[in-house]
This record gives structure tokens, C-alpha cells and sequence, in this order.
């Protein structure tokens, strides 16, 4: 007899659950846990730095190991009485939310590690000699970390696909189409947190250039285009040098700055972008 189709998709999930499982096993209760034993020994890094590297990912673990795996065990086990996963799926969506802090994390954590490694031999030592063992399957930690980033979008197209395929009067319908709902909401939340921490980043990175102006720093703006143009005076033919910042609000008109200590550029001017016209 064919298997139906929304029941291998649920085995797929399962599978692919205890394959991660044991991948979050590796980063938390051997690279995570052995790294940090020597830092607390002050052989190898301060403790400070292995715990920015691997943020919550001992959280991440404990739920995916403690609960999410078991019920989904139990699920696969009862199928043939009780053919559903779609609860399972929504008791596990809220608690994804924990992924954004690690997601968030993740290029910090891979720069902590390229930066320490060159920094503190040992440290490069020890994370070498893990990933010889055989759990590591010849891969780095930086490859093994970024499985996590990896796994929403994965229950989100696993989802999409059983839920294509459960025939329309299946008891699972409604609660499955509930979950894939709340896979894609939390997906976007981490998606929109990362993309929302770059914009804050850079605009940060501007507002130093400038030397921040008290008046000009403001969390909503969006810097839109920046460049240098040259000014031309009518009065003695002479060309100067200047520096423009578009905001959503408003225009910057700036000077490079000679000595460049704290900011980059001086701030001359400020035009409100209210009844700006633009003309090629």
C-alpha cells in the first residue's frame, strides 16, 4: 500500500528534527559546553566571549530536545489512529520567537570567532580538535552554527507542503493551516528584527560621521542617499567640496572635515525636504 502523501512529509519533519536535534546537541553540550570549561580555566578565551558566541542557543536546545522532538515522536506513533501533527505545530510556533536573538546574533558570533582564533592559539586548538571528531562530520562550527538560522525556513516549506497535501476532510485541516500561519509570522518577525537591526546600525554608523548632533540623532529617520558634490562660486570661478546626507526629512549640507577627530563632516546646513521639488 502507497503511504499518503501528508504522512511522509510528517516523517520527513521528524526526521529532519532528530537529524537537528543532534546538530543542537553538538553546538550546546560539546562545542558550547567544552569551550566554555577551558575559558573558566583562563586558558582561552574570557567566558564573556564564548557565551556573545553562542547566545541562547542552550535554550534553543532544552525545546527542541525536551518537547518539540518528544511530541512529535508521539505524534508519528499514533498516526494511524490519530493522523495530525498541526497542534503539535502550533504549540511549538510561539517559542520560535527565541530564534531571533540567535539569528540576530549570528554574524557577530562568526566574527568573534574568526577575531579570537587568530588572537589565542589555544582556543583555535580546541575548536580544531572538536571538529575532528566524528559528530562534526568534517564541517566547521561557523557551518554547524548556521543550521539553526536555517531551520524555520525549513518547517515553513515542510508545512506548506503537507498542508497542499492533506485531502480536504482530513481532521487535521484546520489546526495545520493554523500553524502555517503562525511558521510564516514568526518567520517575518525574524526577518523584519534583523532587517530593522541593520537600519538602526547604519544610521548609527552616519550619526558619528556627522558627530552626533543632538537635534539631527533620531531613531526613524532613513538615510536614503549620500554623496559629495562640488560647489561652484560664480565670484571667483573656484570649486569647493561638499558632502550631502538625503533623509526621509530632511538634507544635510556638509563640509569635510581637515582634522577628522569624533566626526567625519560638519554639519552647515540643514533644508527640510517639505515642498523639495526634484528636476532631472
Amino acid at each position: 500500500i502507497q503511504e499518503p502523501e501528508e504522512k511522509k512529509i510528517a516523517l520527513e519533519l521528524l526526521e529532519t528534527e532528530q537529524a537537528y536535534v543532534s546538530r543542537l546537541h553538538l553546538l550546546d553540550q560539546v562545542f558550547y559546553t567544552e569551550l566554555m570549561k577551558e575559558a573558566k580555566n583562563g586558558k582561552t578565551v574570557p567566558e564573556e566571549v564564548v557565551k556573545m558566541i553562542f547566545s541562547n542557543i542552550s535554550s534553543i536546545y532544552q525545546f527542541h530536545a525536551k518537547f518539540f522532538l518528544p511530541e512529535l515522536q508521539k505524534r508519528m506513533e499514533d498516526w494511524s489512529c490519530n493522523p495530525r501533527i498541526g497542534d503539535v505545530i502550533q504549540k511549538l510556533a510561539p517559542f520560535l520567537k527565541m530564534y531571533g536573538e540567535y539569528v540576530k546574533n549570528f554574524d557577530k558570533a562568526v566574527e568573534l570567532i574568526t577575531f579570537w582564533s587568530e588572537k589565542s592559539p589555544p582556543f583555535q586548538e580546541l575548536i580544531a580538535d572538536i571538529q575532528k571528531r566524528k559528530v562534526c562530520a568534517n564541517l566547521t562550527l561557523q557551518h554547524h552554527m548556521l543550521e539553526p538560522v536555517q531551520r524555520i525556513p525549513r518547517y515553513e516549506l515542510l508545512l506548506k507542503d503537507y498542508v497542499r497535501k492533506l485531502p480536504p476532510e482530513s481532521p487535521d485541516r484546520d489546526d495545520a493551516e493554523k500553524a502555517l500561519e503562525m511558521i510564516f509570522m514568526v518567520a517575518k518577525h525574524s526577518n523584519a528584527a534583523i532587517a530593522e537591526m541593520e537600519r538602526l546600525q547604519n544610521l548609527w554608523a552616519v550619526y558619528q560621521r556627522l558627530g552626533l548632533e543632538d537635534d539631527i540623532v533620531d531613531p526613524s529617520n532613513e538615510l536614503i542617499k549620500e554623496g559629495p558634490i562640488q560647489k561652484i562660486s560664480t565670484r571667483n570661478n573656484s570649486t569647493s567640496e561638499k558632502y550631502l546626507f538625503l533623509f526621509n526629512n530632511m538634507l544635510l549640507y556638509c563640509v569635510p572635515k581637515v582634522i577628522q577627530v569624533g566626526a567625519e563632516f560638519q554639519v552647515h546646513l540643514r533644508i527640510n525636504v517639505d515642498g523639495m521639488k526634484v528636476r532631472q
